[in-house]
Parts: structure tokens; C-alpha cells; sequence
């Protein structure tokens, strides 16, 4: 088992690209197995649940080739993912527990083959997250769901149909539309997830030669084709990896421009907030400058998660970490997950005054935080982790990284090369 140690102190300064974004290349990959043909996925991020899926498509009768992209679009890979006969439509729980993006090969699956069955579904331990929603999506257009033994068992001809979730649910509204593409007649789906991952799957299985119209709404609209075809497609760039490092930027006082396309686009929820924080933001050619105001300090603000164009969890305990360090008092509301302040004893450990009450955290600012030994516990209160101990004085040693290496590429190369000092070193099991 290896951990992060970090030097804190240290002001960051330099180019950082953003890789591919992970939570719209999962879906992605998974759209490949809609169509006998090839899908060919650029910017893809070199990460630990990129080869979990991957493992699993190939499990289910894909064939996957890579080719090495440049370090200057993230570092990324391009992949060929070819699935001209599925050899199997169950995806077993020794794969699908390791990650809950799993359950999004249920929609392709039945949608080709008339049947899938899917282990429920792993991840981080950051609450409850039925698939609830998916299921009875899935019978909204014509499948027939069974629970047994720990599987998800759908089959049946989809027909389409009209889908509202009484909840927003990205992951359903990811695994429903994929299906539709394929139902014999029109699927609408109401109150639909927005986020830009959403918007990501859409135009890439448009690319495919699926119809479907109202891309960007709460209301979409699929029109069932017979088959899809063979496109190339370029994920979208990491808007919580992109909000993450902004934040490292603005607890050293330094000025990082993230390289990706499109960022102030799809960072519309993090983007406000962060302003409100203190930082600015400077469009370039390639993607945006971060940097604190001419302030220099961070401000205090009040947030809330929301979906998206709100501000996402997937940042909320990044947020966190900056409001340790801010000018005055925040106070943060979690709406999204019931479990995700397991970062806030070990933001404490480091001299954090964080109080919980319920689902709202209050932060009070200090001058400075201390380096500590400090455990990860999921996948974005591990990168909250290592802002803390850029920022922190002395030493900070961040155990437990495999959940950072699920969802960020490279990150002590990306900030070594600007200026952090920062290691990857063997642990002892903890």
C-alpha cells in the first residue's frame, strides 16, 4: 500500500492540464456496447475505475485497444472499444462491487440483448444510493425486473415510453437514455439529470446515430433506432478535477492555468461559488488562470450542493478544505449524500475548526493548518486531504490513496510540475 506525502508550503504556479473527465467517460465506455461496430474514445483518463470498467466490458465480449495521447491534453489515452458479439450478458459482483458506475452497462445490455443481469453495485461509502430509479425506468419502457441473489435480472423487448423521475438521479437518467436509443418507439424522460457528463453521453450517441433531442433540459426526448453505428468521440475535460485545482491555487497563493476545452462551460456551478470565494478566473485560448483576488485572502461564504447547474457535491469537500483557510466563517450544506463529511475528523487532525450539525458544516477560518498524518476514507475527501496539506505547514502523509487513483490522473506528477513537493511512498497497512 503506498501514500502521499506532501511538504506544505509551497506556492503552485504553472500550466496544469485536466484530464478527461472519469464520470463522463464511465458512461461512455459503456455506450460502446449499444453497437456490433467500433467506438473510439479520445482523452480518456488513465484511472483506476477506467480499467475496473474496462475489465468488465471485456468480460462481456468487448475487445479494447489503447494508443498514448500527449501530456499537454491531460495525458490522456485514446481507446477502441469494439464489441461486435456480446459473449455474455452478466456482469458478476467480484467486478461490479468495486465501483457503482458498473450498474450503467444494464442499460446496453438489455437494450442489445434482450436481457441483462448486473450485480448491484460498489463504490465509495459516501451514503445510500438505491438503484430504485433505474429499475423503474427500466419498466417504464417495457423491461421486466426481477431482484435475486444480489442481481439485477431485467429482460424483455423495450418499447419506450414516459420516464419521470421523482428525483434527479445522473446515474439513471445515464443508464435510461442509453436503453431508449435502441426501443422500438419514442422514450421521453422527465426531470431529467443536466449535468454536462449528461450532455457528454448524449452527443456522443447522437454521434452513433441515435435521435434524441432536448440536450441540456430536464426534458429529453429519444427516438428508438435499430442499431447504432461506429463514431469517434473526445470526453469531455474534469470539471471537478479543474474546481479541485483551482482551490490547491488559491490555499498557496499561487496561479495555475488549468488546460481544457470548454471549462468555463461546464464549470458553471463550481465557478460561481469560487468567485464568491475570492478567486478569478482568467479565460485563455486553451482554458482558464486561477488565482486569488487582489484580496489575497479567501472569503467566507455560505454553500449548498445542488444538482447541476447548482454546486456539486463532487466539490464539496474540496470547498472545504479552501474555507479552512478563508477570512471569517462558512457554513456548507451537503443535499446530495447523507455520509460525505467523513472528511472533516481528518481536516481536524490537521487543526481544522469544522463543527457538524446534521447535514451542515460550520468552518471557521484560521491563519494556518498543521501537517498530520491522515486517512482517505473516498474518492474526493482524498483529494481534500492533499489541498490541506499543500497549504499546511510542515508534513502531511495521506494514507489510503487508492480512492485519489479512481478519480485523479496523475496528480503528484501534475503538481510536481508546479511547483508542490509531493511523493508517492510505500506504507505500512492501515
Amino acid at each position: 500500500m503506498e501514500k502521499i506525502v506532501i511538504e506544505g508550503g509551497h506556492r503552485l504556479e504553472g500550466q496544469l492540464p485536466i484530464s478527461g473527465a472519469k464520470n463522463a467517460a464511465l458512461p461512455l465506455m459503456c455506450a460502446a456496447l449499444l453497437t456490433k461496430e467500433s467506438l473510439t474514445l479520445h482523452n480518456l483518463p488513465h484511472l483506476a475505475d477506467i480499467k475496473t470498467l474496462a475489465s468488465l466490458l471485456n468480460e462481456l465480449g468487448s475487445e479494447i485497444s489503447y494508443q498514448e495521447e500527449g501530456w499537454d491534453i491531460g495525458s490522456g489515452q485514446t481507446a477502441t472499444i469494439a464489441t461486435g458479439h456480446i459473449t455474455s450478458s452478466t456482469a458478476p459482483y467480484d467486478m461490479v462491487r468495486k465501483m457503482r458506475a458498473s450498474i450503467l452497462v444494464l442499460g446496453p445490455l438489455l437494450a442489445r440483448e434482450g436481457e441483462a443481469i448486473v450485480s448491484l453495485p460498489g463504490g465509495c461509502a459516501i451514503g445510500n444510493r438505491p438503484i430504485d430509479l433505474h429499475l423503474k425506468a427500466f419498466e417504464d419502457i417495457g423491461a421486466v425486473i426481477e431482484l435475486k441473489d444480489g442481481y439485477v435480472r431485467a429482460s424483455g423487448k423495450l418499447t419506450g415510453g414516459t420516464v419521470h423521475f421523482p428525483m434527479i438521479s445522473v446515474g439513471a437518467t445515464e443508464n435510461i437514455l442509453m436503453a431508449a436509443c435502441l426501443a422500438s418507439g419514442t422514450t421521453i424522460i422527465e426531470n431529467a439529470a443536466q449535468e454536462p457528463e449528461i450532455t457528454d453521453l448524449a452527443r456522443c450517441l447522437m454521434a452513433m446515430g441515435a435521435k434524441i433531442s432536448g440536450i441540456g433540459t430536464s426534458r429529453l426526448n429519444v427516438i428508438g433506432v435499430p442499431a447504432l453505428h461506429a463514431a469517434e468521440y473526445t470526453v469531455m475535460p474534469d470539471r471537478i478535477e479543474a474546481g479541485s485545482y483551482a482551490a490547491a491555487a488559491a490555499m498557496t497563493g499561487g496561479e495555475l492555468e488549468l488546460i481544457g476545452q470548454k471549462l468555463p462551460q461546464v464549470m458553471m456551478g463550481s465557478l460561481d461559488i469560487l468567485k464568491r470565494a475570492g478567486l478569478i478566473f482568467t479565460e485563455t485560448d486553451r482554458g482558464l488562470i486561477a488565482q486569488l483576488g487582489a484580496q489575497g485572502k479567501i472569503i467566507g461564504i455560505n454553500a449548498v450542493t445542488q444538482p447541476y447547474p447548482g454546486f456539486p457535491t463532487d466539490m464539496q469537500a474540496q470547498l472545504m478544505a479552501m474555507m479552512t483557510l478563508c477570512d471569517g466563517a462558512s457554513v456548507i450544506t451537503e443535499t446530495i449524500f447523507e455520509n460525505r463529511f467523513m472528511h472533516v475528523p481528518e481536516l481536524c487532525r490537521m487543526g481544522a475548526d469544522i463543527t457538524v450539525n446534521g447535514s451542515t458544516a460550520t468552518v471557521r477560518g484560521l491563519n494556518k493548518l498543521l501537517g498530520a498524518p491522515v486517512m482517505a476514507t473516498d474518492l474526493r475527501a482524498s483529494m481534500s486531504l492533499v489541498l490541506a496539506g499543500l497549504a499546511a505547514e510542515g508534513r502531511t502523509e495521506v494514507n489510503r490513496i487508492y480512492h485519489l487513483d479512481r478519480g485523479y490522473e496523475r496528480l503528484v506528477q501534475k503538481l510536481g510540475a508546479c511547483g508542490a513537493k509531493i511523493s508517492r511512498e510505500n506504507a505500512a497497512n492501515i
